[in-house]
């Protein structure tokens, strides 16, 4: 078990340099060590966040066939993930045991990005779940309030101008999967979602007081990532990492649900705008190299690649010893 640093968040903006040198010197060295941290101080609301869990549970409560209605198809990428729909891409294993319902940055079908890129466009929002569009766009847009302070938080812990990593997520592609994990019993093989680095920049989710989150540390070895009630976790993704020259780890995590319980989940995965060419823009530590991440075809490539009747693309720029790999539901 590893408890993981929780840092608070509520002065980041506020008139107090000591404090705020504080939490970005707190941020850089959780990014730096082991690239999960816990924030509180958040400003997410909690009725907010209870009523976007409510709609979770809701949307996986309904009859299979309402939620095949609405399954996701590879040319939007949005809508209803079945059981083990992705396995193919996780060879040589027991099958992933989830359920998912995918949604993207909602975009106005004739916003004229939707033609640049097809990942753009509007989400899918079954009526049979009342009120689901505006809990969930309540949530995500006090998500984005959050996703703001990290990207500021951490471009000044890298050393740069405290606004630079914010033009890039302007229409950005960032998305959620809402993620549901049956009860599974204690001794059964196998896990929620197999071990995997995500695909964002960064990663934000609220703990399921079920547990289950694993995470690999430096020594290669696997712990239940443990957080304070009321914060959100953080683990930084492929893009971040590349950002920030190998500085910042994007690290090896995984989800076992052998609680016995239903467990649900709701990630939100900041990706940069489809245009963006992600390079090191700080040196690069311990011999860290590899090539530019074009997000676009990047992002068309993972969608590929989850297809269970795709060939197998790799995913991510960095393998790290992991079997299998792939992107995960990001």
């Amino acid at each position: 078990m590893i408890m993981l640093s929780t840092i608070d968040l509520s002065r980041f903006d506020a008139d107090d340099q000591r404090g705020r040198s504080a939490i970005i010197d707190a941020v850089g060295a959780a990014c730096t060590d082991i690239g999960f941290l816990c924030v509180r101080g958040h400003g997410v609301d909690p009725a907010v966040i209870e009523a976007m869990r409510r709609t979770v549970v809701e949307t996986f409560a309904q009859p299979d066939a309402v939620k095949r209605r609405f399954r996701v198809r590879p040319e939007t990428y949005r809508g209803y993930i079945p059981m083990s729909f992705f396995t193919p891409n996780a060879a040589g294993r027991t099958p992933d045991r989830y359920e998912g319902f995918k949604l993207h940055v909602e975009t106005a079908a004739d916003d004229p990005i939707c033609a640049a890129y097809p990942l753009y466009g509007p989400n899918v929002w079954p009526p049979t779940i009342k009120g689901m569009r505006p809990v969930v766009l309540a949530y995500w847009h006090q998500v984005d309030r959050l996703a703001d302070i990290l990207l500021r938080a951490m471009a000044l812990a890298l050393g740069l101008d405290e606004p630079f990593f914010l033009p890039f997520f302007r229409q950005p592609l960032t998305n959620m999967t809402l993620l549901h994990y049956p009860a599974t019993a204690p001794d059964k093989e196998g896990s929620g979602i197999h071990p995997h680095k995500d695909s964002s920049a960064f990663t934000i989710i609220y703990p399921d007081p079920v547990g289950g989150l694993m995470v690999r540390d430096r020594d290669r070895q696997w712990h239940e990532a443990v957080a304070d009630d009321g914060t959100f976790v953080i683990n930084i993704g492929d893009v971040m990492e590349h950002w920030s020259g190998g500085r910042f780890v994007s690290t090896p995590h995984e989800v076992v649900n052998r609680s016995g319980k239903e467990r649900y989940a709701f990630p939100y995965f900041a990706t940069p705008r489809f245009d963006t060419v992600v390079e090191p823009v700080v040196d690069c530590v311990g011999g860290y190299c590899r090539p530019p991440i074009a997000m676009g075809s990047w992002q068309k490539d993972i969608v590929r690649s989850n297809w269970p009747d795709a060939e197998p693309i790799a995913a991510s720029i960095d393998p790290g010893n992991i079997a299998p790999r792939s992107s995960g539901p990001s």
